[in-house]
């Protein structure tokens, strides 16, 4: 018995609609120019406070224009409904491999979020409710999933990944197809009821499943109480860890002052001759006033591994024990793969922001262990890429 099922009732993107999800953006700027460029973006549908008519209201207000969108995108063509499908899902980029996954429906009584919580789909991030509430609102006003959990098949990944491979060479042209911000290519095929459906579930749901992006609505899901979330299973083959950096827009101290509190705290700060970049594991750099630090952060060897990450000393030490600040303070901005090191500094030098703090990628080792040990892994950690797109396949809850 798989905790892999078809979609009972699907919408399919006819290529218009595809969007970054909405949680991997550096400002919410971002997200009301891109609707302002493409009308049919599903932001206008996750976000829409934010799309550019309805700047200005709470997303609790806005819920009633979400509801008016998408049915205007469906009465006017931009999805086409399907019953009881799995979707291939293959992403594409000049040399990059490709990269795969299955849309379908999880399991949400599978969820586990500890060591003592059974269930095949493993949770391994701390969130933040808000957000939480946000996606609750959202599914019960819209009765539909916009967005996808991305989830790591960890037993039989390479089977999954060989099948996913398989299936889409031989499925011709796709239902259709998305490019995304960064030029890769999404493309989908809806797989109805038979042999080859059944295959691909039994694969996708043939061992652990790994939550690797999507910690918010997996968790929107068990608080909305929704039997079932939309996902797409993808394998260890099709992705890669990213840097996720921090942006603090104000610093509650001055600079000497920030430096003679971390090697208080037993950290090593050392000024380096050169602007900020992704440093490796064991090490954080500061960027302030035009000045890089490498850092080296205290472990404390009476934690579990998880807490002497270097994802979690800084949202212990620099953020909360240098710094006052809360992991959920709105001077904090969680930046993602996407945004490179330059990026940052250009956010600093133009006083968007006034520190950047460059973190090394969580290795893959780290990350199963963590998972195996039942963890979770500090807020906004791993940047899995490439991502799945939000508005190809929408799943209408029954």
């Amino acid at each position: 018995m798989t905790v892999v099922h078809p979609i009972s009732r699907a919408w399919l993107t006819k290529g218009s609609t595809g969007a970054q999800n909405y949680d991997e953006f550096a400002d919410d700027a971002e997200i009301t120019a891109i609707i302002a460029a493409n009308s049919h973006s599903a932001l206008a549908v996750e976000m829409p406070h934010l799309a550019p008519e309805t700047v200005g209201k709470s997303f609790a207000d806005s819920l009633p224009d979400a509801v008016a969108r998408l049915a205007l995108e469906r009465a006017e063509g931009s999805y086409v409904p399907a019953e009881h499908v799995v979707v291939l899902y293959r992403i594409t980029a000049p040399g990059e491999p490709a990269a795969y996954g299955l849309w379908s429906m999880i399991d949400t009584d599978q969820i586990s979020a500890s060591a003592d919580e059974a269930g095949l789909v493993i949770r391994n991030e701390e969130v933040f409710i808000e957000k939480v509430r946000e996606r609750v609102a959202l599914a019960g006003a819209l009765g539909t999933l916009l967005s996808p959990v991305l989830l790591l098949q960890t037993a039989k990944g390479d089977e999954l990944h060989a099948a996913l491979a398989a299936a889409t060479d031989a499925a011709g042209e796709p239902a259709a197809t998305d490019v995304d911000q960064s030029g890769r290519t999404h493309a989908i095929w809806p797989v109805g009821p038979g042999a080859l459906q059944d295959e691909l579930t039994a694969l996708a749901g043939g061992g652990e499943l790994v939550v690797a992006d999507g910690n918010h609505r997996s968790l929107a899901a068990q608080t909305g109480r929704l039997p079932r979330f939309l996902a797409v299973v993808t394998t260890p083959g099709s992705v890669a860890i990213q840097p996720y950096n921090r942006l603090v827009s104000e610093v509650p101290l001055p600079l000497d002052e920030l430096l003679r509190r971390l090697r208080e705290r037993g950290a090593t700060v050392t000024e380096l001759p050169r602007p900020a970049g992704i440093p490796p594991k064991g090490t954080v750099e500061l960027y302030l006033a035009g000045r890089t630090f490498a850092v080296g952060l205290p472990a404390d060897p009476n934690l579990p591994t998880v807490e002497n990450l270097d994802h979690a000393l800084v949202e212990r030490v620099l953020l909360g024990d240098v710094l006052g600040l809360d992991p959920g303070d709105k001077r904090i901005a969680y930046i993602g793969g996407d945004y490179p090191a330059a990026w940052l500094r250009g956010e600093v030098d133009a006083a968007h922001a006034e520190l950047a703090v460059l973190i090394a990628p969580v290795t893959v080792d780290d990350f199963v262990k963590v998972n195996l040990e039942r963890q979770k892994l500090p807020r906004k950690s791993t940047w899995f890429t490439p991502k799945a797109r939000g508005g190809l396949v929408l799943s209408q809850l029954d």
